[in-house]
């Protein structure tokens, strides 16, 4: 019997764990600010990023446009012409080159 009840509060408190890991992580991401992953700077204001998941064309204008300098559309059309991208649509793990300014 005492062996149960140890099994069974040891599988509660990694539950637990696991609960408040998972809750703890999702806070962490999710902060209004492109999450992408910097992997290179290039010349002339440009820098290189990794697509995030759940990362848009818009949300990443939108972040790297915090300053609200220039209009959010034209900031979307220069990350499509940099990459000649064929469409909006972004796939996680893409690499794209961003205006940094």
């Amino acid at each position: 019997m005492r062996k149960n009840q140890r099994l069974a509060r040891t599988f509660v408190g990694a539950s637990l764990l696991i609960v408040i890991g998972a809750g703890f992580s999702a806070s962490l991401s999710d902060h209004g600010v492109a999450s992408s992953e910097v992997i290179k700077t290039g010349t002339a204001g440009y820098m290189q990023i990794v697509v995030a998941p759940g990362e848009t064309i818009w949300s990443l204008a939108q972040a790297l446009n915090a300053d609200g300098r220039s209009d959010l559309s034209s900031v979307v059309d220069q990350i499509v012409s940099t990459n000649a991208l064929a469409s909006t649509d972004l796939e996680p793990g893409t690499k794209l080159w961003v205006p940094t300014k």
